[in-house]
Order: C-alpha cells, then structure tokens, then sequence
C-alpha cells in the first residue's frame, strides 16, 4: 500500500457567494448552517491528517480573542506559525511561532514541522494566495454554505485555475475538494 504524499491544503469554508468571513470578521454565519460532523469531507478526518498548519493575523486575534473570553480552547496539538507585522501576544500552552515575510522558506519549516503529515492552511484568503503563488499550495477543500453576505474577506483573491477532484454534500453544505493548477490572467484557454 502506497501512501500519498503530503501536501499544503488550504481547507475553509465559504459563503455562496465567495467570504471566509463577513465585513466586520465574523462567522456567525457559519456556526449556525447544518453539518454532520462524521459527513463527507469532515474536520475531524481532515485534522487527523494535519502537522502543522499556518494563518494570519487576523485569524488568530480571532480565535485568541475566543480563547480570552472563554468561549474556545486552543485546538491544536502541533505546531502552528502566524504570519503578521504586528507583536501579537502568545497563547499559553500553544506551540505558536511568528513570522513575516515571504512564504518560501516558513514553507520549509512547517513541512519538516509536520513530520510527514499535511500541512494546512488555516486562513485567510490571502495568505492562501501567497501560498500558490509561490507555488506551494496543492488543494483547496472549500464547504459552502447556503448564504450570502454581499462582503467581507474573500475566499482567494487571486485569478487560479483549479481542477475539481471530489465533490459531496455535507448537511447544509457542499463541499468540493480542488487541485491547483495555476495562476491565471485573461487567458482561460491554457
């Protein structure tokens, strides 16, 4: 039996028509939608998988400012690295780094941290942006709720061209699980 290599996922959920999150940073929207957690393409499953995984900033204030209000815990067993230009304050007992800059070399780093496992990243849309276009982002596994915002972050603000690989209904959700191929411009036919 062969196993698959490991690969940098930027595995998220969307609105229909294409926010992470709404205006003011929120996912209100999102905790209230139908979901089964042992249903296709499921968290638990996917951070099985998982040996480290990267966000940004405004990711982790937001689940730092959950933690401090005593809604959440910090989830995560492995290693976690934050990009920002800001000092951020630590979470305690978490295996949280920070960096800036370019995504090439932290690339390394959390590859070699996650010790065979997948590497993900968590958020945002940009950061996953950065990601592919240093070539260095090889799914994108989206669950897309039935609403819409009209604004907010967006899911990958960059012009790729993706191939669906797996497609399954998860309650409220359909989730798609995408190769990347490619930036794009205006030529769609390559």
């Amino acid at each position: 039996m062969t196993t698959a290599a490991p690969k940098t996922v930027y595995y998220t959920a969307t609105s229909l028509d294409g926010f992470i999150a709404d205006a003011q940073d929120s996912l209100d929207w999102l905790f209230v939608q139908d979901l089964d957690r042992e249903g296709p393409m499921n968290y638990d499953a996917f951070i099985a998988g998982v040996g480290a995984l990267v966000m940004g900033a405004t990711t982790y204030e937001w689940i730092r400012a959950r933690i401090v209000a005593g809604t959440e815990k910090w989830a995560y067993a492995m290693p976690a690295v934050v990009f920002t230009h800001r000092d951020l304050p630590t979470i305690d007992g978490a295996d949280v780094r920070f960096t800036a800059g370019d995504v090439a070399p932290v690339h390394a780093e959390l590859v070699a941290a996650a010790g065979g496992k997948d590497v993900w990243v968590v958020g945002g849309g940009d950061l996953a942006g950065q990601f592919a276009d240093a070539g260095l982002l090889d799914e994108v596994v989206v669950s897309i709720a039935p609403v819409t915002l009209g604004s907010g972050r967006p899911l990958f603000p960059r012009r790729y061209a993706l191939r669906l690989d797996e497609l399954a209904r998860n309650g409220a959700f359909a989730c798609a699980r995408y190769a990347v191929l490619g930036p794009r411009t205006t030529d769609w036919s390559a």
